[in-house]
């Protein structure tokens, strides 16, 4: 019989996140530091919309591209929090960010193609250009930069065959934040070149200290721009699948016609969810919201001094919930620290080498868990160093 494998998926390494966590879930008593979602349960009143929603019968498809409401109220949304001028009918309603990542990847990238990719990253992202048959291209951001995406790295990392480059930020999984100056000098290099951005700006509302400025906002950068991002993270609705893209008017179409042939639509359910979480308004003091990112900011600083105390140098993160330290101090590469902690001390972290090839000294830890569970595993991280000195 013949081998029915498409080759692109054969060759395909599975998750460096997931393959670890399934180890962590074989280990009894484990402490998890690595999983990147919200310790906080969604909102009731969200919760008590999507009920209704079910009360009142409403369990039909919706629209391709969504439910009107809820297209308008994200429009406003970025209009009043970030800036941004989003034409309803230019917004896509997807299942979480991970899908409107793939939409923009096979709507936009030819075989061959390259997009860049700055790392550390998100693990999803060279994976997602693979299958689009294009080709990822890792673009380093150091620890001495701050994590930021430099311009002379970027402009290296150019070819002919550029397409495209993914931007992340705040991101995943260093905490890295880029300003508006900084933005400012990557897009120069875009709009010199000509490339198209992805932009996953899913931990917008995170941050800590400092506004979160869009590159899409940005003069002459909207044209060129894929703006992606979602409920999952700042309003607690991971499970519920919501994500959202924004594109110019013939990316919008292409994406909008993988998606009703893929997809049809986001679930109804999650979407009145969203729109309850979207209807109290968008002020500075969008309560919920703010409650949360106050709850990460001390955790934030805990993690911080919990590190020094024991040791590990680490970044200090402006934004999501993730501290990446370097653990060179341990004599161990993170991916050796990783398994070793898990297997003596039950901790577990994700090594930094999941995402991407300048990594392999650091662990991601996330913060999005409670004090307790930051306070033990800081506790056994700390017994677990004595024992290497």
């Amino acid at each position: 019989m013949r081998d029915f494998v498409n080759q692109k998926a054969k060759l395909l390494q599975p998750s460096g996140i997931r393959k670890f966590f399934d180890i962590v879930r074989e280990t009894e008593g484990a402490i998890s530091l690595g999983v990147g979602e919200p310790d906080f349960v969604t909102p009731w009143k969200v919760r008590a919309a999507a009920i209704t929603s079910l009360q009142r019968g409403y369990t039909q498809y919706t629209g391709n591209r969504g439910i009107p409401a809820l297209l308008e109220l994200i429009s406003r949304y970025l209009s009043e929090r970030f800036a941004l001028d989003y034409d309803p009918k230019h917004i896509l309603i997807t299942v979480g960010g991970s899908e409107a990542i793939d939409l923009a990847l096979r709507a936009c990238v030819e075989r061959g193609e390259e997009v860049l990719i700055p790392d550390p990253a998100y693990v999803s992202y060279s994976p997602l250009v693979t299958l689009a048959d294009g080709v990822p291209v890792q673009v380093e951001c150091r620890e001495e930069d701050n994590f930021v995406l430099k311009p002379e790295y970027l402009e290296r990392a150019i070819t002919e065959k550029t397409k495209a480059i993914i931007l992340t930020y705040p991101n995943n999984p260093t905490g890295a934040i880029m300003t508006k100056e900084e933005l400012e000098k990557i897009a120069a290099v875009i709009v010199k070149h000509d490339l198209l951005v992805i932009t996953d700006e899913i931990y917008a509302e995170l941050t800590y200290g400092k506004k979160h400025v869009s590159i899409a906002g940005l003069p002459d950068m909207k044209e060129r721009t894929i703006y992606i991002s979602g409920f999952s993270k700042a309003f607690a609705m991971t499970g519920w699948r919501m994500g959202y893209v924004c594109a110019p008017a013939a990316i919008d179409e292409a994406m909008f016609k993988i998606h009703q042939y893929g997809i049809m639509c986001a679930p109804i359910t999650s979407q009145y969810a969203a729109i309850e979480a979207l209807k109290d308004g968008f002020s500075d003091d969008f309560a919920t919201v703010e409650d949360m990112r106050d709850s990460y900011d001390k955790r934030r600083k805990f993690v911080l001094h919990s590190l020094a105390e024991i040791g590990l140098q680490c970044f200090e993160p402006q934004g999501a919930f993730y501290a990446f330290p370097s653990v060179k101090a341990s004599g161990l590469s993170g991916e050796a620290f990783a398994e070793s902690l898990l297997k003596e001390e039950k901790v577990a972290v994700v090594p930094g080498s999941a995402f991407g090839s300048f990594g392999g000294d650091n662990v991601r830890l996330s913060y999005a868990t409670s004090m307790q569970s930051l306070s033990k595993a800081f506790d056994k991280m700390g017994a677990f160093l004595s024992k290497r000195k």
